[in-house]
């Protein structure tokens, strides 16, 4: 028996894996020490324990462990690498190209430094969300000196062509930076094979807990330097100062370390459930898959409902099942989805578009409680015909 409610909103975040909670445990009582106090052994315990799950987090992206700067989430992490490159590349150019469909951590990162002397490229995606090559290199100026682009979307998890991307801002002469949080634990992320100079990414969109995150800072060809800031200390090697998170981050790198292990079974189990969520409801009457032709991340699905609304929807769902019409970070804007305004789809289509994210401990059971629901909901609605046709 299928028990209640069903959580399908691991875009927005996912629960601790039990091992991370495990892992964690030890750090809040017997091992509590600062890893920055050097002159005892409960500060050498927390630092051994940090460096441990830098090691973990690095080997996740194929990065070095030094490589690796510990932030508060991925959101702290986004700010810290734009505002940092705009400040020390600042006698090179202030020129930043970034996407419409980019999370609100970054666009709106972008904005506050317009106003602080920025000029900042939106580029438009086509209809599956895709960015093309073409129109970013006809963006790339004399004075660019970074192009940031989400590695996969967090709303319709489409997947940018990331190579392609650094291949280009490395011909160029120009640092690519990439919001990876959405991807990163999901799909194989290698910073060296992708070409990304700066990548963010956050703790608990892979079990583990909230409250820390990371930037990935490449150290040779190029070595990238940015500005702190967060001033206070000599803490991440002098780019972010502050006492570190050593409960949270033992569970990161614990994550990290499981995420090595399972990415694939995880993929494939998330990739066959979401399909058969797609074939089931979106034959229903009017329902399209946003993205459906674009790369996507195996445990998303953005589908338009189109004659019902997607708060409407939700609304005759949500005692039973957890999920959302779009990013978690701006559940409380009333306006339709920008990524989906930007990919072409009319103001009726966006208000319609509920996302499922599925996630390590989905079920088939779950799923097919949440189509017959779903499909319920719409007959109520007059959607769909009783026979769900």
């Amino acid at each position: 028996m299928v028990q209640l409610p069903i959580y399908l909103d691991y875009n927005a975040t996912s629960p601790c894996d039990p091992r991370v909670v495990e892992a964690m445990l030890p750090f809040f009582t017997r091992h509590f020490g600062n890893a920055a106090s050097r002159d005892h052994s409960f500060g050498w315990e927390a630092a051994e324990a940090v460096q441990i799950a830098r090691e973990r987090i690095a080997a996740l992206i194929g990065a070095e462990a030094r490589e690796v700067i510990f932030t508060s989430g991925a959101t702290e992490a986004v700010n810290l690498a734009l505002k940092g490159v705009s400040e020390m590349y600042a006698a090179k150019g202030r020129h930043i190209i970034t996407v419409e469909t980019e999370h609100s951590a970054v666009l709106e990162t972008c904005r506050h430094l317009e106003k602080m002397g920025a000029e900042v490229s939106y580029l438009p995606v086509d209809q599956n969300g895709l960015l093309a090559l073409d129109t970013l290199e006809s963006a790339i100026r004399a004075d660019t000196i970074l192009i940031a682009v989400m590695y996969a979307n967090n709303e319709t998890g489409v997947i940018q062509p990331v190579q392609q991307i650094a291949a280009l801002a490395k011909r160029h002469g120009v640092l690519f930076f990439s919001d990876a949080t959405q991807a990163v634990g999901k799909i194989p992320v290698e910073v060296l094979a992708d070409g990304i100079d700066i990548m963010a990414f956050s703790s608990h969109k892979i079990y583990g807990p909230k409250g820390v995150g990371a930037l990935y800072i490449r150290r040779k060809q190029p070595r990238v330097n940015i500005s702190r800031q967060i001033d206070g200390g000599s803490h991440e090697r002098g780019w972010r100062g502050g006492t570190l998170n050593v409960p949270g981050i033992v569970g990161f790198g614990m994550a990290a370390e499981i995420c090595v292990e399972n990415m694939t079974n995880d993929a494939a189990q998330m990739g066959r459930l979401r399909d058969q969520l797609e074939r089931s409801l979106a034959g229903s009457t009017g329902a399209s898959v946003n993205g459906e032709s674009a790369p996507r991340l195996p445990n998303v699905s953005n589908i338009s409902f189109q004659q019902v609304k997607g708060k409407a929807l939700i609304a005759g769902i949500n005692k039973q099942i957890a999920v959302s019409t779009g990013s978690a970070c701006l559940s409380e804007t009333p306006e339709p989805s920008h990524v989906l305004k930007a990919m072409g789809l009319a103001d009726e289509q966006a208000y319609s578009a509920i996302r499922f994210s599925l996630g390590r401990f989905t079920t088939e059971e779950e799923i097919a409680y949440t189509i017959q629901r779903v499909q319920e909901v719409l007959r109520q609605q007059e959607v769909l015909t009783p026979n769900g046709d």
